[in-house]
């Protein structure tokens, strides 16, 4: 959001009147609607569940509306976040960060995004 402030800021700076305030408007404008509906997730097709299997995934989108996902084989997989760039039914990236899971949760989503399976033993039998 500060961002699109700043780019508002920086266009009506350069382009002054009218047609900068306009434009430096249309940039906050672009930046609110960005935050509703994929950094607060009040959209209703913000993805609120995410179900692993080990023959793909499943995601539930706020609205209840359930689908099979298919990631591309590109990740980025870190200790503090993981990215999925769903392909199919719609391309959009699903970034979950450390905090926002339980870290076993967290754990066996990385071994996923990093495998495209779980693990095959029990979880609680895994050391940490």
């Amino acid at each position: 959001m500060a961002l699109h402030c700043a780019a508002g800021a920086a266009v009506f700076a350069v382009l002054p009147g009218p047609a900068g305030a306009a434009l430096g408007v249309g940039f906050v404008a672009l930046g609110l609607a960005a935050a509703w509906s994929r950094a607060l997730l009040r959209s209703s097709a913000s993805i609120t569940v995410i179900d692993l299997a080990s023959t793909g995934m499943t995601l539930e989108q706020k609205d209840g509306e359930r689908f099979a996902a298919t990631i591309a084989e590109r990740r980025h997989v870190s200790r503090w976040m993981v990215t999925l760039p769903v392909t199919r039914p719609a391309r959009r990236t699903i970034l979950v960060t450390r905090d926002m899971l339980a870290p076993d949760e967290f754990r066996r989503l990385r071994i996923w995004a990093l495998w495209g399976r779980l693990p095959k033993v029990a979880f609680k039998q895994l050391p940490a």
